[in-house]
């Protein structure tokens, strides 16, 4: 059976290597970018099924990855965002970009996870 492809966009080489891992031991198999740019061309490249999506990138907002992946039909099936601000209006452009779910740092592993294999 193929393993399900994880993109996770996360700028902290910290958390990118805890998640990668962690899904890597729960079985995808997993990318990982730290920039809009690095994350766009992984994702054209390599066409995950999920993505987890921090909304905070050195080099720009991470909404603009899902919005030029939609318009270029790369999208994942699924993206969650990840973010440090707990805002309902960023909330609201997440949800309107085409995230499924957006989880507030730091996520609960547990959570997480459950919400990736439900994807």
């Amino acid at each position: 059976m193929p393993r399900t492809r994880l993109l996770i966009v996360e700028d902290s080489a910290i958390v990118a290597s805890a998640l990668r891992l962690l899904f890597e031991e729960s079985g995808y198999d997993v990318d990982v970018a730290s920039t809009v740019k690095d994350a766009i061309a992984t994702a054209t490249a390599r066409a995950p099924e999920a993505m987890l999506l921090d909304l905070t990138l050195p080099d720009g907002d991470g909404l603009t990855i899902l919005e030029r992946l939609r318009a270029d039909d790369h999208a994942p099936r699924s993206t969650i965002a990840l973010t440090g601000h707990d805002d309902d209006e960023l909330r609201e452009r997440c949800i309107e970009a085409g995230c499924v779910d957006v989880l507030l740092k730091p996520v609960p592993i547990a959570r997480l996870v459950e919400l990736v294999r439900s994807l």
